[in-house]
C-alpha cells in the first residue's frame, strides 16, 4: 500500500499583507544603514505599491524622531507606473524613522465602482447607495471616535443627502474635493498593510552638505622658517581664510611630537637638532592625544583659537589620528594595546616598501580591547568639551570598520552635530562603507580625475543611484599628501579651473594652503611636494604676486549665494562636442535657481564650443530668449534656442558660471 504524500498546512500566524510595497526609497541597503539629509530639506520619499483587483489605493508616508512616540504623516500620490511618492519636512536635526502605509480605500472603490456601472444600462442603484451610505456611516463613526463632532456631522449630513439624490447624480454630490479630503480624513485602515521594519534617516545640520575647506599648519602661519608659530600667531590666517570664504579650517594633529626615529626635513629617516618632525607621529616628554605640542602654546590657547574662529564665522576641524610615536604614554602605560614581534618588542608602521619607525599601529583587537575604544572615544569627547565639532580622521580604513560604527555612534548621543571627514583614499568599497556607518564627508577620487570623460563618469558615479543617499563627497584638488601630476609646474589656469571644478561639482571641497599661491615644486618622480611642510616649517609670503585668492574668494561669494550650488545631487552635463571644454548645470528643486558651469579643462589654449542646452528641463520654450549672467566675471550674455556659443581663454576666463535668466535681462 503506498505511503500518503500528504502535508498538514497551517495559516499564516499573521494578517497577510493586503498591499504590496516595495523598492522604497531613499533606503540605503534595504534599510540597514540611514539615508542622510539636511535640515530644511523635504524628504521624499517614493515606493512602489499595488495590489490584486482593481480597488483604489490610499497611502500615507509616516514620520517621527527615532526615540519619538507618535507618528507624523503625509498623503502619498500616485505617479506612473504604480510609483508612489511624498514629501515631508524635517526641521530638526537627528535620527529619524519613516515608513509606508497602504491599504484599499473603501469609499473611493466604491465610488470608482459605481461610476464605472452608469456607462452600462443598469437602472436599479438602490443595492450599490446602500454599500455607500454604509461605507459613510462608518467613515461619519470614526470621525466621533476621533472626536471630530464637525466632520462627523458633516458626514452624516452626506449620508442624508445621498439617500435622497437621484442615482446619476451621486458622483456630484460625492466626487468633490471637499468630500474627498473630508473621507480622507477618516479612512478605514483595519486591513492596511505597513512597511516593517521603518527606514532610517539621519538628519544633520547644514554644514554637513556645504561646507569650504582650509587647511594649514599651525606651527608654519606666520610663514616663516626661522620660528614655530604658535595658535596665538594663527589669527591673521583665520581672518584670511574667512577673507577667502572658507568656513573651516582644518589643522593637522596639534598634539606632542614623538622624538625617537622622528624625520627630519623631506622626510629623511636622520632628524638634525632644529628639525619639528611629522606631527603624525603622535606623542611625546608632554603627552599624548589630550595633549599639545609645547611649541604651539596650551589646550588653554586652542580653546581661546576655538571662541576666535567661531566668531568669524569658522569652525575647526582637528586631526584625529589614532597614531603613536614611540614616546606616547600609552607604550609605556598600555603595551598590550600594540602589535608585538616574537621577541618581544612593538612593532612599528610599514606600508611597503615604506616604513614609518616613528608610528606604532595600535592593535584594535588586543585583549584590552574593550579599555582601548573607550579610551579612544573619550579622546574625541575631551575635545568636544573644547569647543571642537568637526574631526577630519586619517586613514580610517585602515582601522575597524566595527569600531568607527560604534564611536560615531556614541558621540552622536551627546553631540550630534558633530562632523566627520572621511581621510580613506583607498578601495571603492571600503570608502563606501565607512560613509554608510556614519562618516559626514568623504574625500574622494576627485584629485585625480582629469578629462571630461573621467569628470562626468565619477559625478554621476557618486550622484545618481544609492551613493547619493549616503556618500557625500569633498572634493579637494590637493592635500599635504598629494602635488598630482596635473598641478606640477602647472599655471595658475590649473589651479583655477581644478578649484572651480571642485567647488561647484560637489556641495563640499577644500584647499591646502599654498595652493592659492599656486605651488607646484614636487619632489622628484613624486605625487608629493617636494620640501615638504609636514616635515619642517614652510616659509611663505601669503599675498606673494600672482596668488588666486581673489578668484577662490569669487568662488566662495558665488556658491554661499547660490542654492543650486548648496545641494548635492541636483547636477547634469549639458552635451558640447569639444573634450576640452566641461559644460553642466545645477538646479533648485522648483527650478527658480540654475547656474550652468562651463570650465576650459586645457590650462594653455583657448577652447570654444556650442553647448546644446535641455531647455524643457530649465524651463525655457524652444525659441525663446532669454539670458545669462557670468557671476565670476559680472556679464551678460543673450541667447536664444538650445544651441549657444561659449569660448574661453585660460589666462584670464577659464571658467563660466552663468545665472540663468529665464527673462531677457
Amino acid at each position: 500500500m503506498a505511503k500518503s504524500t500528504a502535508v498538514t498546512s497551517v495559516a499564516p500566524q499573521s494578517r497577510p499583507a493586503t498591499v504590496v510595497i516595495a523598492h522604497v526609497t531613499p533606503a540605503v541597503e534595504g534599510g540597514r544603514y540611514p539615508a542622510k539629509r539636511i535640515v530644511g530639506e523635504r524628504i521624499r520619499v517614493e515606493a512602489d505599491l499595488f495590489k490584486d483587483g482593481h480597488d483604489v489605493i490610499a497611502a500615507v508616508v509616516k514620520w517621527r524622531k527615532r526615540t519619538g512616540r507618535t507618528w507624523e504623516e503625509t498623503p502619498m500620490v500616485p505617479g506612473d507606473n504604480d510609483r508612489w511618492w511624498a514629501e515631508f519636512p524635517v526641521p530638526e536635526p537627528g535620527e529619524y524613522r519613516f515608513t509606508v502605509e497602504a491599504w484599499a480605500d473603501d469609499f473611493l472603490t466604491w465610488l470608482h465602482d459605481y461610476e464605472r456601472r452608469l456607462t452600462g444600462d443598469q437602472s436599479d442603484f438602490s443595492t450599490e447607495i446602500e454599500e455607500g451610505r454604509v461605507i459613510l456611516n462608518l467613515a461619519a463613526d470614526r470621525a466621533a471616535r476621533g472626536r471630530s463632532r464637525a466632520d462627523a456631522e458633516e458626514i452624516d449630513a452626506l449620508v442624508a443627502e445621498l439617500m435622497k439624490t437621484p442615482a446619476r447624480e451621486v458622483p456630484h454630490l460625492v466626487g468633490t474635493d471637499r468630500v474627498h479630503t473630508l473621507l480622507a480624513r477618516w479612512p478605514n485602515r483595519s486591513l492596511s498593510t505597513q512597511l516593517d521594519p521603518a527606514l532610517p534617516l539621519l538628519v544633520e545640520a547644514p554644514l554637513a552638505q556645504f561646507s569650504a575647506w582650509y587647511e594649514f599648519f599651525p606651527r608654519s602661519a606666520e610663514g616663516r622658517e626661522d620660528k614655530h608659530s604658535t595658535f596665538r600667531d594663527c589669527l591673521p590666517r583665520l581672518r584670511d581664510a574667512r577673507d577667502m570664504g572658507f568656513d573651516i579650517v582644518y589643522f593637522p594633529p596639534i598634539h606632542p611630537i614623538g622624538i625617537t626615529f622622528r624625520k627630519g626635513k623631506n622626510n629623511t629617516l636622520t632628524a638634525g637638532p632644529d628639525d619639528v618632525g611629522s606631527p603624525w607621529a603622535i606623542g611625546g616628554p608632554a603627552g599624548g592625544h589630550r595633549d599639545v605640542e609645547p611649541a604651539l602654546g596650551t589646550v588653554a590657547d586652542l580653546e581661546w583659537l576655538v571662541g576666535e574662529a567661531r566668531a568669524l564665522g569658522i569652525e575647526i576641524a582637528l586631526d584625529f589620528a589614532i597614531n603613536c610615536s614611540p614616546d606616547h604614554p600609552y607604550v609605556r602605560e598600555h603595551p598590550d594595546w600594540f602589535f608585538h614581534r616574537p621577541d618581544g618588542t612593538i612593532k612599528y608602521a610599514e606600508n611597503p616598501p615604506k616604513k614609518y619607525q616613528d608610528i606604532y599601529p595600535i592593535n584594535f583587537h588586543c585583549d584590552e580591547w574593550r579599555e582601548l575604544w573607550q579610551e579612544l572615544l573619550d579622546v574625541v569627547l575631551f575635545w568636544i568639551d573644547r569647543g571642537v565639532k568637526v574631526f577630519r580622521v586619517d586613514n580610517p580604513h585602515t582601522k575597524p570598520v566595527a569600531f568607527w560604527e560604534w564611536l560615531i555612534a556614541e558621540v552622536r548621543k551627546t553631540a550630534p552635530d558633530t562632523i566627520f571627514l572621511s581621510e580613506a583614499f583607498t578601495r571603492p568599497k571600503m570608502m563606501q562603507t565607512l560613509a554608510k556607518i556614519g562618516y559626514t564627508q568623504s574625500y574622494t577620487y576627485f584629485t585625480w580625475r582629469v578629462t571630461k570623460a573621467e569628470i562626468i563618469e565619477y559625478v554621476r558615479e557618486l550622484t545618481r543611484g544609492e551613493m547619493r543617499d549616503y556618500y557625500r563627497a569633498n572634493f579637494w584638488p590637493n592635500t599635504p599628501d598629494i602635488l598630482p601630476h596635473h598641478l606640477q609646474h602647472a599655471p595658475p589656469a590649473t589651479f583655477k579651473l581644478r578649484a572651480a571644478l571642485a567647488a561647484t561639482l560637489s556641495t563640499s571641497w577644500g584647499i591646502y594652503s599654498g595652493y592659492e599661491l599656486c605651488e607646484n615644486d614636487p619632489l622628484p618622480g613624486r605625487e608629493e611636494y617636494n620640501h615638504s611642510e609636514k616635515y619642517q616649517l614652510k616659509a611663505r609670503d601669503w599675498d606673494a604676486p600672482g596668488n588666486i585668492k581673489d578668484f577662490i574668494r569669487r568662488l566662495n561669494c558665488i556658491r554661499r549665494q547660490q542654492p543650486a550650488l548648496q545641494s548635492y545631487a541636483n547636477i547634469d552635463f549639458i552635451p558640447c562636442e569639444n573634450d576640452q571644454i566641461l559644460a553642466y548645470y545645477k538646479w533648485t528643486d522648483d527650478r527658480s535657481n540654475i547656474v550652468i558651469g562651463v570650465v576650459n579643462l586645457d590650462p594653455h589654449h583657448r577652447q570654444e564650443t556650442v553647448l546644446h542646452l535641455p531647455l524643457e528641463a530649465m524651463g525655457i520654450g524652444h525659441d525663446r530668449r532669454f539670458a545669462v549672467e557670468d557671476l565670476m566675471y559680472e556679464e551678460i550674455y543673450h541667447w536664444q534656442g538650445a544651441s549657444n556659443y561659449v569660448a574661453l581663454e585660460p589666462r584670464s576666463k577659464p571658467v563660466h558660471l552663468f545665472l540663468l535668466h529665464r527673462e531677457t535681462v
